[in-house]
């Protein structure tokens, strides 16, 4: 989810007032979400897609500092020399950096210089935003709180996945309490039913009056034939059934690249799905739970290749992006999202508070459509869902000249598109035209499944 950047001009500058709100909740967001862990957590770096959270911290500190008080704050000096490379992460054009593997063995600085490097920043984005402040600086302020909640998320996706292959399999955080047992989940999900569309002339990409990533750019026309959309995603009892039935054993149905990765990588089921003695349990933020208690929750870390599979499976296939989008557009931006505070994929929401700042109370179960509802439920938050449609520009896109624009563009091969954040995406950060990639093969994601047809 990083790379992605604004196109200057493209929309009008956020107010300072309302910005500097914004950017001080998103940094005690990121500072709440460290909390539960201890120095030693904050050092692990458990696969290649990964970072230790030690350096989320420092990252998004050095992004306001790269480009936002270097360029902008008159005076401004940096808090230290050789953070400029030590914490840039894939501009090639800004500066040199460390391979991405050897984050885990920054021990020095240490965790506690990593803090008061934030505290500086923020002291010169406070200075900075209360003086008359130039309106592409704004820009990118609301730009790097962007990337400050893409990080977020990014740091619970890279800890469950470090939890997960230590040995003791601890829990990040204590599962809410609930009223009753299993009141946090619906004794069994709604129907799977599908919702038509017509489909015709429909517009993409991001409005001119609101922000943007740059991939968004520019809004424009596409046909779409009628289609339609199932009305809640996949659940993990429904992908139990996949595997029961030979799902990962039966060639027919996978991608060819997607059966080499299933014989090459050795998947039987989901990421973080563990069998002992014919029961299944499914490691999550909360630590190791039942596939019982889970079946009528969204299944989640499958790759692309999974979802196709599936589909086929199914009789169903995956939606385009646009598709996606056009369903998407006109419905609220709400669902479990990290506000919830759930953290994991759910069919309820949280009755009990959060510690993270920011958290909308919830003590409501989710509201699926009933049949003569207009639209598809669990299109915000839980899954990522992949899309069949691979990453390319839209008509009209240009990269942005300069380090800003480097880690988009040349991303636009080999990857495909998700919509709609997951249980760990920020709800402030969502939107209907919001396009997330990855390689078909990525597991570690919090992805799942929607069917259409």
């Amino acid at each position: 989810m990083r790379r992605l950047h604004p196109v200057p001009n493209a929309t009008p500058s956020p107010s300072a007032h309302h910005l500097a709100e914004r950017l001080h909740s998103a940094r005690r967001r990121t500072l709440a979400l460290c909390e539960p862990l201890s120095a030693e957590d904050m050092m692990v770096q458990s696969c290649p897609e990964a970072s230790p959270a030690k350096w989320h911290l420092a990252h998004t500190a050095w992004f306001f500092e790269s480009f936002v008080l270097r360029e902008f704050l008159p005076g401004y000096r940096v808090f230290h020399p050789d953070f400029a490379w030590l914490f840039n992460s894939y501009y090639q054009s800004y500066t040199a950096f460390p391979e991405k593997r050897l984050r885990s063995s920054f021990s020095r600085p240490s965790l506690d210089e990593i803090l008061r490097y934030r505290g500086y920043v923020d002291g010169a984005l406070e200075h900075l935003l209360s003086r008359s402040v130039h309106p592409e600086a704004l820009r990118r302020i609301e730009l790097g709180v962007n990337h400050e909640e893409q990080h977020q998320e990014l740091i619970l996706t890279d800890l469950l996945h470090a939890f997960f292959t230590n040995p003791l399999r601890p829990a990040y955080r204590p599962a809410p309490p609930h009223d009753e047992p299993g009141a946090g989940l619906l004794a069994d999900a709604p129907a799977l039913r599908f919702v038509s569309f017509e489909g015709g002339m429909s517009e993409a990409g991001s409005p001119a009056d609101g922000f943007g990533f740059d991939n968004e750019h520019k809004r424009h026309r596409v046909w779409l034939e009628p289609y339609a959309l199932a009305s809640r995603l996949v659940t993990c009892g429904e992908f139990a059934a996949f595997i029961a039935d030979g799902g990962y054993r039966r060639p027919e149905l996978w991608l060819s690249a997607g059966w080499d990765a299933v014989q090459t990588d050795g998947w039987r089921a989901p990421l973080y799905w563990t069998e002992s003695n014919g029961r299944w349990s499914v490691f999550t933020l909360h630590g190791e739970l039942s596939l019982t208690e889970l079946k009528p929750a969204p299944v989640s870390h499958v790759s692309f290749y999974e979802a196709d599979a599936y589909a086929r499976w199914a009789g169903r296939r995956l939606a385009t992006e646009f598709e996606w989008e056009a369903a998407a557009e006109k419905a609220p931006v709400d669902g479990n999202l990290l506000d919830s505070g759930r953290l994991q994929p759910s069919l309820a929401g949280d009755s009990e508070p959060s510690p993270i700042p920011g958290r909308r109370a919830q003590g409501q179960l989710l509201e699926f459509p009933a049949e003569s509802s207009p639209g598809p439920a669990q299109l915000f938050g839980d899954c990522w869902e992949w899309t069949a449609s691979a990453y390319l520009p839209y008509p009209g896109f240009k990269p942005l000249a300069g380090s800003l624009g480097e880690y988009n563009g040349k991303f636009m091969s080999g990857q495909m598109v998700l919509r709609g954040g997951s249980c760990l995406t920020p709800q402030s950060h969502i939107r209907a035209s919001y396009r997330n990639f990855f390689p078909p093969g990525t597991r570690w994601q919090f992805s799942g499944i929607r069917l259409a047809s």
